[in-house]
């Protein structure tokens, strides 16, 4: 028996690039070849289904028939996109989504709240929820927010690895940046969930005296189990819990293991466990990485994702328990803070 719903924190499906892209990504910032590239890249864009591409970790067409599934959708901006770069590249995956969203409207229909979830389930559709990774998105101007929010994004990561206007990403050590701080507290005003997966440990702290509402990490795991630096301490874990935040289990091979081998189910367990045994079970969830990231072969479809709740059973879990990681803590967190 499968789940009666599974909703996933994060994919990278809507952004994910083919080889030929990259040199594209890179001509942007050539003067004489950016007009050139961006044409061919929204051209492609336009024209590419990226949400039901056979193949791919996540494809609407994959999910299994019995299960009502959510699925969050990044815009995923690379590190070098700043300032008008950044608001160019969001503007044209933001278009994409929406284009998909009318052109696969029979399978999928595009969410802002945890009613308009549970409505697309009920007419046996696939919730698609826009986020951002990366919060270069708002190009360092308050203005920004209000504009994702009406695009219908609903969840930002604030940084990547790197540096923004926000703050710093995992791989750098500046905290929040002063308009980082204005920017927590006008996300939290316009309902816009922060992520703070690839945020590093100082930005962190900021965040923890900035924040007023609940937050996600919508991809991150034990660093305790599993000592790369994108993963959460303990005590980030802890106030997590204390805060009613929501963390999403990231599949990616590097984050659920530090020696390089494939990671294996009793991998992904070992972190699992380790949430529960701080007091996680209403905080934890999914977070995949589908399309972004090396996902261990058991993990790369979405009928193999569902089968975690088999899995879940099988370690000992109970089904309010299993239910409570697949979908039923994202979907209580969606209800309390996502914006009306």
């Amino acid at each position: 028996m499968l789940p009666y719903a599974l909703i996933d924190l994060h994919c990278d499906t809507l952004t994910a690039l083919s080889v030929e892209d990259v040199p594209l990504l890179k001509d942007l910032r050539d003067p004489p070849k950016k007009a050139k590239a961006a044409a061919v890249l929204a051209d492609r864009a336009r024209g590419n289904d990226t949400l039901n591409l056979p193949d791919r970790h996540f494809s609407l067409s994959a999910i299994p028939e019995e299960v009502r599934w959510c699925q969050c959708c990044a815009i995923f901006i690379p590190d070098e996109f700043l300032g008008d770069e950044a608001v160019a590249y969001y503007d044209l995956h933001r278009s994409n989504f929406h284009r998909q969203m009318e052109k696969l409207a029979e399978k999928v229909l595009p969410c802002c709240t945890a009613g308009d979830i549970k409505a697309a389930w009920a007419c046996g559709k696939t919730a698609a929820v826009l986020t951002v990774e990366n919060g270069s998105a708002l190009a360092g101007r308050l203005d920004r927010i209000e504009t994702l929010a009406r695009d219908g994004a609903r969840m930002i990561t604030l940084t990547w690895n790197g540096e923004n206007e926000i703050g710093s990403g995992n791989v750098t050590g500046r905290g929040l940046s002063g308009f980082g701080k204005e920017a927590v507290r006008e996300l939290e005003r316009e309902g816009i969930i922060i992520d703070v997966s690839h945020l590093n440990d100082r930005g962190f702290d900021d965040l923890l005296k900035t924040a007023r509402r609940p937050f996600a990490a919508s991809h991150s795991n034990a660093r305790a189990v599993c000592g790369h630096k994108r993963n959460l301490t303990d005590e980030q874990i802890q106030e997590m819990i204390r805060r009613r935040c929501l963390i999403g289990l990231n599949f990616y091979n590097a984050f659920l293991r530090e020696d390089g081998l494939p990671a294996a189910p009793d991998d992904l367990w070992r972190h699992v466990e380790h949430f529960l045994s701080l007091g996680a079970e209403d905080c934890l969830a999914l977070g995949s990485d589908a399309d972004g990231a090396d996902l261990p072969p058991w993990l790369d479809n979405p009928g193999k994702l569902a089968g975690l709740y088999r899995y879940f059973l099988y370690r000992g879990l109970s089904t309010v328990q299993a239910q409570g990681i697949l979908w039923r803590n994202a979907l209580r967190f969606f209800q309390e803070n996502l914006a009306k």
